[in-house]
């Protein structure tokens, strides 16, 4: 008999090999977990080889699932379950199971040359190394075979559906029901009934395995996490990134232009926005990084949002053609899906090391805006003001995610495109001539000289990588012209108004100010929630906007004893903050390929809060 136990919050991660169906199996159980209505964050993790070799940690997939009856901000630090398919997703993970966690695993994977594969000597399974876990040692690869009894299936085939087995039997776990699973199956393989029979059949067998299983006495419930009125859906970094763009296209009445090559992890906004061709969306997968960003230009300069997407090492093959776009001045977004380096470094893992780059990797005097989003669901809303500044200030901008961000997902509330801010193209006409000559170098308030859109007659007018005489547009030569329009263009960004930075101090008595941009905000404010719940006072302020800075970054920043600047690289915003503010700030740096660990990045916090009191 098993009784029912409510949690706050859960961590599960599955792992196994790449060609297991961890990521199939971890987001069926998210999408499960959006019906309960919990709040939760993801983390998938995907070996950089195209297919390592069956058995390896380099192969090695998993899936990390935080959920909750609460509002929380990362997918968690040491998982509460880990469901491990072979000896080598053991290996790779076992050391971030929590002390006390359940472990389930195929003991038919378990042989001795798996184990050997990955430095096992002795069984884990029988020698006492998992001592201090609860295991469940199942042969999911026979049950598997055995529910596809009589379907027609070969042996290799019936196995693969084991990834079903462990989510039905996660999925009994954890009270979720099995209809929503079973309908997606019957979607998913329509086309091939033995498949979806199959899968069905393992699902089932497993969610059954849970009244049975020796030593599963307790079923869980997470409750649902109280939320604003409203819809809700599961999204990704990418796809709130595409559907940024696409509602700043449509609130400013352009086409949307993307031109992209693909990588990781930044393709799959060029997938999501493929598909969409019928909603004034164009796509090219272009041969190279250059020639897609060039096209981009292109489309820019014809009247459209033009778009570019790639991650770090796309970042350096486009940086001539960034500052030709800054030289023009055209609208233009540049996504940076930023990842591991340098050089082809960890391409699925996650980093924020581009910073610099955004700020500085380009030739001469080429200032650009450069925004950075916090959290999957904040894609949207970066992405739409990247593109609010290109269109209405007539420049290209940089918008930093990274792979934890791209990948990774939440719950998002979808916004009424009616409520987002206005976007206004104003593009040129008749009106702007001057005494019957168009000046395309001529500035509005903000700065923006006008678009001009090709072959509107009375407004030809020259571009190019040239310098360009104010306000004629003319090549020019000229020292002092070239000292006046790289001011006009560095004037333009540092005038952009942009919100002040908003510091997060319940008890406004903190010595510790805590800074991050980017992914980092989930991670600090985790970890800033553990340390005041140890009775620690610690502020937090997050930068959005990293060009130009907010007005009140220095002032904030003097206000406190201690500032401490936490992002995933060895410190390139702490430089920058030092330098423009000469404040003494500290680094907290994280550059493992992974986000920021909350549980370790708050004791180190509650050590310089003891340090300040003493």
């Amino acid at each position: 008999m098993t009784t029912l136990k409510t949690l706050d919050r859960v961590v599960i991660r599955f792992a196994g090999d790449s060609g297991d169906g961890m990521q199939l199996a971890g987001d069926r159980f998210t999408s499960d977990t959006v019906f309960v209505g919990n709040d939760f964050a993801t983390l998938p993790a995907f070996p950089a080889e195209i297919r390592a070799p069956q058995g390896t940690v380099a192969g090695v997939s998993s899936f990390q699932l935080h959920f909750a009856g609460s509002d929380i901000t990362t997918p968690g630090d040491a998982p509460d379950v880990l469901v491990a398919m072979n000896p080598a997703a053991l290996r790779a993970n076992l050391a971030d199971l929590r002390r006390g966690g359940t472990l389930i695993t195929d003991a038919s994977e378990f042989t001795t040359r798996n184990l050997a594969k990955v430095g096992y000597a002795t069984d884990p399974l029988t020698d006492g190394t998992l001592a201090d876990y609860t295991v469940h040692a199942i042969d999911l690869t026979g049950l598997a075979i055995a529910a596809s009894d009589g379907l027609g299936l070969a042996r290799k085939e019936a196995a693969r559906t084991k990834n079903m087995l462990a989510l039905g039997l996660i999925s009994w776990l954890f009270s979720r029901a099995p209809e929503r699973t079973l309908d997606y199956l019957d979607r998913k393989f329509a086309s091939k009934p033995t498949i979806r029979d199959a899968n069905a059949a393992a699902f089932r067998a497993g969610y059954a395995l849970g009244e049975t299983l020796e030593g599963v006495a307790v079923r869980y419930e997470v409750p649902p996490a109280p939320a604003k009125p409203g819809t809700y859906r599961q999204i990704s970094g990418n796809k709130a990134l595409a559907l940024g763009l696409m509602s700043a296209a449509a609130k400013a009445d352009l086409d949307l232009f993307l031109g992209a090559y693909p990588i990781t992890p930044a393709t799959d906004i060029l997938n999501e926005l493929s598909g969409v061709k019928d909603q004034g969306v164009m796509t090219f997968q272009a041969e190279d990084e250059i020639a897609a960003i060039g096209a981009a230009i292109g489309a820019s300069y014809a009247g459209q949002l033009g778009v570019t997407s790639t991650s770090g090492p796309g970042m350096s093959l486009k940086a001539e053609m960034i500052g030709l776009a800054v030289m023009l001045e055209l609208p233009l977004v540049i996504v940076d899906v930023q990842r591991a380096g340098p050089s082809t470094g960890m391409p699925t893992r996650t980093e924020q090391s581009d910073l610099n780059l955004a700020l500085h990797g380009r030739h001469g005097e080429a200032p650009l805006p450069v925004i950075a989003a916090s959290s999957p669901g904040d894609c949207f809303h970066a992405a739409y003001e990247a593109a609010r500044i290109a269109v209405e200030h007539r420049t290209p901008v940089i918008l930093l995610s990274d792979g934890y961000l791209g990948n990774g997902a939440e719950p998002w509330l979808v916004p009424d495109l009616a409520t987002l801010p206005a976007i206004e193209p104003t593009f040129a006409t008749a009106s702007d001539l001057v005494n019957g000559t168009f000046l395309p170098y001529r500035r509005d308030a903000k700065g923006a000289r006008p678009w001009a859109i090709p072959g509107t007659a009375g407004l030809e007018h020259r571009i190019g990588g040239l310098e360009k005489a104010d306000l004629t547009g003319a090549v020019s030569n000229d020292p002092d012209n070239h000292e006046r329009m790289i001011a006009l263009r560095q004037a333009k960004v540092d005038a952009l108004a942009v919100p002040d930075l908003v510091v997060k101090d319940p008890d406004a008595d903190a010595d510790v100010l805590v800074v991050g941009w980017g992914s980092t905000w989930g991670p600090i404010d985790a970890a800033a929630r553990r340390v005041r719940a140890a009775g620690g006072k610690v502020a937090t302020a997050h930068l959005t906007h990293l060009n130009p800075l907010p007005a009140n970054t220095g002032e904030v920043l003097r206000r406190y004893r201690r500032v401490i600047v936490a992002e995933m690289n060895t410190g390139q915003l702490l430089t920058v903050l030092r330098a423009r503010y000469l404040v003494d700030a500290q680094p907290y740096t994280w550059v493992k390929g992974q986000p920021i660990s909350p549980s370790r990045f708050s004791a180190h916090l509650l050590t310089v809060i003891a340090e300040e009191a003493s």
